[in-house]
């Protein structure tokens, strides 16, 4: 397996509150990798480890590596901010910038990363809405604020604000659970275009999502990786008993 990300002996507190417990497992490249369980199991917290974003929690603390290819992003010396970069990440709530235009949304993480020059600008600012599906939707639109969108245009906005700044891996929290069914349907069928070019490791408390969009799945309870493999096999003959209850609906 071709190796993207990998998680070994991932750990993370809200102060003395353990959220993730020893978390080991590796992620493919060009996948679509879902964490599923039930609400409060530790979903979230996990994936913000994968890009330092729980570190910025107060009395929030990491204990474990996280390799993105061969770098581990916990080491000392690693940049944060070129962490965040590099791991991209959508949340669950489409977050666009509220006094911003849908071009300055997308071109926000190039600027500050120093790119100036308006052609360069108007070229990625297009191609990353071209990613995110949604060009045809806005071209005309570019001025506008990104909060005069839909739900859905606004999340895939976010999308494409994630990919403007060329990530390795696109994080995704939950990023349809603020959605209504055809926008739904439209992000997860960008999922499926975005794995050609990123490794894509989503959130969801959606089991059908997860067994429709991804190539891998791994179950999360109590902050403990219960089980972790291909999503065919995971849902149709998982190897765990918590994982069978689960999924059959006898919790959570």
């Amino acid at each position: 397996m071709d190796v993207a990300l990998r998680a070994e002996r991932l750990s993370a507190w809200f102060g003395s509150t353990q959220a993730v417990q020893a978390v080991t497992l590796q992620i493919a490249r060009h996948q679509v990798t879902a964490i599923i369980g039930p609400s409060g199991c530790g979903k979230s917290t996990f994936i913000r480890c994968l890009n330092r974003m729980h570190e910025v929690i107060p009395e929030a603390r990491v204990e474990g590596a996280v390799w993105l290819d061969s770098e581990n992003l916990y080491a000392d010396g690693v940049d944060p901010v070129d962490v965040r970069r590099r791991v991209g990440m959508v949340f669950q709530k489409p977050n666009p910038f509220p006094t911003m235009t849908v071009y300055d949304n997308v071109a926000a993480g190039l600027r500050l990363n120093g790119l100036r020059a308006r052609p360069e600008l108007d070229r990625v600012v297009e191609e990353s809405l071209r990613l995110a599906a949604l060009w045809d939707e806005v071209k005309d639109k570019l001025r506008a604020p990104g909060t005069s969108l839909s739900g859905g245009q606004q999340q895939r906005l976010c999308i494409a604000r994630a990919l403007a700044v060329k990530p390795e891996v696109l994080l995704m929290d939950e990023p349809c659970s603020a959605l209504d069914p055809i926008a739904t349907a439209k992000i997860e069928e960008l999922l499926y275009q975005l794995k050609e070019r990123y490794t894509v490791v989503l959130v969801t408390h959606n089991m059908q999502q997860a067994a429709r969009v991804s190539d891998t799945t791994g179950f999360l309870l109590m902050g403990e990786l219960v089980e972790f493999g291909p999503t065919g096999k995971l849902f149709t003959n998982p190897s765990e008993p918590r994982t069978e209850a689960y999924i059959t609906g006898r919790f959570g």
